[in-house]
């Protein structure tokens, strides 16, 4: 008989979010449901922890719910039609923080700050850097950019700037209305994006306690100024997530590995649990069984000392939900 010791974290999303599914996804393993901020209203949120509190008291077996805050992402806007949109090599593309819906030429943000924190020449990366934009021009709204690398890009999608140390609050107003909701609805864990310094923990944590809670954080590594304060940050939070997706965008693909396993393994001396996560099994959103890289990655990262890997679109919007999780 084989015992697993590492935990499944599953993100709730269209293709899980219903009794049916979750029961099924409890029947596979998973042990932590997380619920991603970035998406989804507080009504649809309510909705999952109550199917989630309810599938878990039927199959008499526990589990945590972490509440994902979305933290200072940034995010490309609506597209006319819907989307997706072809960028070509080559061509001019316009940010701008303008209310528009977007086409294969321009496209809305709303980080109104996004002009004035970027200049002529600066790398822009859009959807986990498929695309990539090099700034030719800034204007007060728009920021005009030539396409190095196209592609086609969706609604929503994210917006890194490589090597660019924005000015922006570590719980964004969004932030904090969603830990309150969370905290109300008995969340278990609470999950801090884009954590850069000791600080943005230690805010978190402030937050809870003023709500009365004592719900344990867990800081999301995903630029590389948190790797340079990765011990503070440990001390300072009571888990890690390794965002790979991030963290591959933010820093070259191939840095990637070694930098996990130096977190796993700081973390492990300093006795905090860490979730890898990120395309652990991305292929499986539309195939039923993973690439043999893929496996690898899984094993990889559990040999390292991983207390949990996560599963996010493979759970959230795949096709073999329940497939990834048994794996």
């Amino acid at each position: 008989m084989s015992f697993r010791h590492s935990k499944i974290v599953c993100t709730i999303g269209p293709a899980s979010r219903s009794p049916k599914m979750i029961d099924r996804l409890l029947g596979a393993g998973m042990d932590v449901a997380r619920l991603n901020f970035s998406h989804g209203t507080h009504e649809e949120h309510a909705k999952n922890i109550s199917m989630l509190r309810a599938a878990a008291v039927e199959h008499e077996k526990p589990i945590a719910i972490l509440a994902d805050l979305q933290g200072p992402k940034i995010r490309t806007g609506p597209l006319a039609g819907g989307g997706p949109v072809l960028l070509r090599t080559g061509q001019k593309f316009v940010i701008t923080t303008a209310k528009i819906l977007g086409d294969s030429t321009r496209v809305n943000t709303v980080f109104t700050p996004l002009p004035r924190e970027v200049h002529r020449g600066d790398r822009i990366l859009l959807s986990d850097g498929l695309i990539e934009l090099r700034v030719e021009k800034v204007s007060d709204r728009n920021v005009i950019c030539e396409v190095v690398n196209g592609g086609a890009l969706g609604e929503h999608k994210g917006i890194n700037l490589p090597g660019v140390k924005l000015r922006v609050p570590a719980l964004t107003p969004k932030d904090r209305a969603d830990l309150v909701f969370a905290l109300k609805h008995g969340a278990d864990y609470i999950a801090v994006s884009f954590v850069r310094r000791p600080e943005d923990v230690l805010l978190a944590k402030q937050l809870i306690r003023r709500a009365g809670k004592d719900v344990p954080v867990i800081a999301k590594l995903e630029k590389p100024e948190a790797i340079e304060n990765l011990d503070a940050i440990l001390r300072a939070a009571d888990g890690v997530m390794v965002a790979r997706g991030d963290l591959g965008v933010e820093m070259n693909p191939e840095r990637v590995p070694v930098v996990q396993k130096t977190i796993i393994a700081r973390a492990r001396e300093l006795r905090r649990p860490v979730i890898t996560a990120t395309q652990m099994l991305e292929s499986m959103t539309e195939n039923p069984r993973p690439t043999r890289a893929e496996a690898s990655v899984v094993a990889n990262a559990i040999f390292d000392g991983s207390y949990a890997v996560m599963l996010s679109a493979e759970t959230a919007s795949g096709k073999y939900t329940i497939e990834a999780v048994g794996m």
